[in-house]
């Protein structure tokens, strides 16, 4: 897509102050800078003064950053490569913040040319007549940004241009830059234009690209056009594809100053910050239920069952808390529509581990699996979350006494969950045990959990202990867990 205005969206508006025409510009000191030129000295600026580059980008302060300030500063178009959901998009997306805020344009222009700056005959002659008196407009950063996602269908058009016949009926010669319709590329022009999986473009496209890239002019319908475009461009691709043996053309390879290597987060905690800034949660998942979905991420992305070419994206972890969370708050809304009863407090939707069980049958279709395993893909994802909630009960709570626990069951207590079953019937069930204060604290649940925070808590101890032998477990028909016995 190019630069798409919502319908309801409001337009920045530019500050009163800024000069209107092309004599006061130049009284107050305005001088003509190139996108890259923008973008070199408003990072250099923000790295003086200490303020955050990229924000919003998690897990690439040590790896990626570096080498993407590097060919800013270098003035090197790049690309980036990575598997899919690894942030290449947002991060292309925030390089619009190293714009400065407005920059003046001649009105009308679709080019956004610079007053300082005609490119087009009809804006050099309207400056020679105008001086400087001619109006000057101000376009806001968030308008110099466009970008298309590369399809087979993409025409020379879409992203270049073509001759409009009607302006050629009006008299007008082919040559002049009056008779062609502008595509995405020439009206991205003293901006940032990002191209996404670029591989994907037809290899005519491809080469339509490579003037674009190097002389930057552009070629339409067989003549050349003389316009010395401004554009910083960007693409993103995946490694595969971006080889000799994949659907780039070696030429254009050539032509991209920088290219650097995206990757999922390198360790848990960056994946659950990944998680905490990124997801949108309709109810409280507690820390220890998002390191579970943490770890079942991770696990996914590195199982053998699925194929690494394609990765597992980061949305994965994000779906996957979001769904948790709408768990808890559908159990909260069904037992609230039970039998009316004054003195019950209404169930505050918290998520629980066991909620966690839904997201093997809803997110696998984000998870491309080995030819071999068809048929076997929720077996699959249901062993991983296991083994991510076995891990996440030896990391929060190894060494601690559950001893009070594995007691209940021993002496006959069997202890009922699911997805339906209310904290108040949990705590009811499990009583006062020893060690569970503990427990919850190491949970992260504080001194003084809510009856939901501590059935959470508890229904994570039970399953880790079955988890790792030392309880029973049993599903019943109506699809409740029942903890009881040595497993």
């Amino acid at each position: 897509m190019g630069r798409v205005t919502a319908p309801n969206q409001v337009l920045p508006v530019p500050p009163a102050d800024l000069p209107g025409t092309l004599g006061e510009l130049r009284a107050a000191g305005h001088r003509h800078r190139t996108v890259k030129q923008e973008l070199r000295d408003n990072l250099l600026a923000r790295m003086r003064s200490g303020s955050d580059r990229f924000p919003g980008i998690v897990g690439y302060d040590d790896t990626v950053l570096p080498e993407v300030e590097r060919a800013l500063l270098a003035g090197h178009d790049m690309v980036l490569l990575g598997e899919r959901g690894q942030g290449k998009t947002r991060l292309i997306r925030s390089l619009v913040a190293l714009l400065d805020e407005w920059t003046p344009v001649i009105p009308g222009s679709v080019l956004n040319e610079h007053p300082m700056h005609p490119l087009t005959p009809a804006s050099r002659a309207l400056v020679a007549e105008a001086g400087d008196d001619l109006a000057v407009g101000w376009l806001h950063r968030s308008m110099r940004y466009g970008e298309k996602l590369a399809t087979p269908d993409t025409s020379v058009g879409d992203l270049i241009g073509d001759v409009d016949p009607i302006r050629l009926a009006q008299g007008r010669t082919l040559g002049d830059p009056e008779t062609i319709h502008f595509g995405l590329v020439p009206r991205t022009n003293r901006g940032i234009f990002a191209v996404n999986e670029l591989p994907d473009l037809a290899e005519r496209i491809q080469v339509a690209l490579l003037n674009v890239l190097e002389e930057r002019d552009i070629q339409v319908r067989g003549y050349q056009l003389r316009l010395p475009l401004d554009l910083f461009l960007v693409a993103s691709a995946n490694p595969e594809d971006y080889t000799n043996r994949g659907r780039i053309i070696t030429p254009l390879k050539d032509r991209f100053g920088a290219e650097v290597r995206t990757h999922y987060p390198v360790d848990l905690e960056l994946e659950l910050a990944l998680i905490r800034q990124e997801a949108e949660l309709v109810a409280e998942v507690p820390e220890h239920v998002l390191e579970v979905l943490a770890r079942f991420a991770r696990a996914v992305r590195e199982s053998p069952s699925v194929d690494p070419r394609s990765g597992v994206s980061a949305r994965f972890a994000i779906a996957a808390a979001e769904t948790v969370a709408a768990a808890a708050l559908r159990r909260s809304g069904l037992l609230a529509a039970g039998p009316a009863d004054q003195g019950v407090r209404p169930e505050a939707p918290v998520a629980r581990v066991g909620d966690a069980v839904s997201v093997t049958s809803t997110l696998r279709g984000k998870v491309e699996f080995e030819s071999g395993e068809e048929g076997r893909e929720i077996e699959i994802l249901a062993h991983l979350l296991r083994t991510a909630t076995a891990e996440t009960f030896r990391a929060r709570l190894a060494g601690l006494d559950l001893s009070g626990f594995t007691g209940l069951v021993a002496e006959g207590t069997a202890i009922e969950t699911g997805e339906l079953v209310s904290s108040a019937e949990l705590l009811r069930q499990v009583g006062t045990v020893p060690g569970l204060a503990k427990a919850l604290d190491r949970l992260g649940l504080g001194d003084a959990p809510t009856p939901e925070e501590a059935a959470a808590g508890i229904e994570f101890v039970l399953e880790g202990l079955h988890l790792t032998r030392r309880l029973g477990k049993d599903v019943t028909e109506s699809g409740r867990t029942v903890y009881g016995g040595r497993g």
